[in-house]
């Protein structure tokens, strides 16, 4: 090591899922199948390209404006930020400053352990249980604060509002943030928590349900308090984390709501039959409430039929980690898609 190694703050960094440059049948990073809201293609049309010359709003304010319509919230609780990973990497900064350990679970987004560790913050795993739910008493003991994403990656398992409420309520002197990522495929929000419980924060997406994951555009949620320490953080670094074309293109999503509320029963309705036929080839499946599925095949091994897979060009994701090394995630695509995946398992298990 040279010397000037020595005082260089090294991390073991977060492997995204692969983003093959080619036409593939894309499985593997949980995007949406479906483009986005008609008007994001009319807000990029009409752009006028001179604004570019101009910096954004640094309080992104249109579309903080638009999201608190949305969520009937005031405009001083919604911070916007480069999509829900640095929404979340600004709330580790922020919020979880403590020397008691933060707790969050032990089969989740392995970036929650990256960013402990990328701003030295003391964690510990609680174990999900054998079915991969949440054990809310693991939350009771003295921590530094809490996280934790519902659904759940990559497992998909929704915990219902009275759990994470619970959680909620045995902390109330730590900062408790809800990863609600894939939440419209699910259930209730902790959304309808945020006036009760001041610590809360809740943080969500535009990757998903709203067909916007290559614009990133991820915002939280909570009470005014905890929203300004969010923006006095972020003003601290990068003043202008959003872009021109990100706001026009985010405010015009979050209007649609018919697009968007159909756009979801139309993954909900692919993922329950995608389960369907799954199980008909003897995988088990977790309970998903996501836009996802969480499988394994007690016959056929893991990983080698991740490979296979993939040198026929379609991509889910596999982790190999010890608790879930038999697992796939697979991304709920168009129906045609998902008939490709099967006809391929049907071919490779001589079924």
């Amino acid at each position: 090591m040279k010397a000037f190694e020595k005082n260089i703050r090294k991390v073991e960094p977060y492997v995204p899922g692969e983003q093959p440059q080619r036409k593939v049948i894309k499985l593997n990073t949980n995007e949406n199948p479906y483009p986005p809201a008609p008007g994001v293609a009319k807000a990029l049309k009409g752009m006028e390209t001179d604004r570019l010359r101009l910096y954004p709003d640094p309080a992104a304010t249109p579309l903080v404006e638009e999201l608190a319509r949305f969520y009937q919230v005031q405009p001083d609780q919604v911070f916007v930020g480069v999509g829900s990973d640095d929404v979340l990497s600004m709330c580790f900064l922020t919020f979880f400053n403590s020397k008691k350990p933060l707790l969050f679970p032990d089969v989740t987004y392995s970036f929650y352990k990256v960013w402990a560790k990328l701003y030295r913050i003391s964690y510990e795993c609680q174990e999900l249980d054998e079915d991969f739910h949440i054990v809310k008493e693991d939350y009771y003991k003295e921590n530094g604060g809490v996280i934790f994403p519902n659904p759940n990656a990559p497992t998909a398992i929704y915990e219902e509002l009275d759990v994470v409420e619970d959680i909620i309520a045995h902390n109330q002197d730590v900062i408790v943030i809800v990863d609600e990522a894939y939440i419209d495929f699910a259930g209730r929000s902790a959304l309808e928590l945020i006036d009760k419980y001041e610590n809360l924060l809740v943080v969500q997406t535009f990757s998903k349900a709203r067909s916007m994951a290559g614009m990133r555009i991820g915002y939280a949620i909570g009470n005014p308090v905890l929203i300004q320490y969010l923006n006095d953080a972020k003003y601290s670094f990068n003043s202008y984390t959003m872009n021109q074309t990100s706001l026009a293109c985010g405010v015009e999503a979050v209007k649609d709501v018919r697009y968007f509320e159909e756009g979801i029963q139309k993954i909900i309705r692919t993922r329950e039959w995608a389960k369907e036929e799954l199980e008909k080839l003897g995988f088990k499946c977790l309970e998903s409430q996501a836009n996802f599925i969480f499988a394994m095949h007690p016959e056929y091994d893991a990983k080698e039929m991740f490979e296979a897979l993939k040198a026929n060009d379609i991509y889910v994701r596999y982790w190999g980690s010890k608790r879930i090394k038999q697992y796939m995630r697979i991304t709920i695509g168009t129906r045609e898609e998902m008939e490709a995946l099967f006809a391929f398992l049907r071919k490779y298990m001589n079924k």
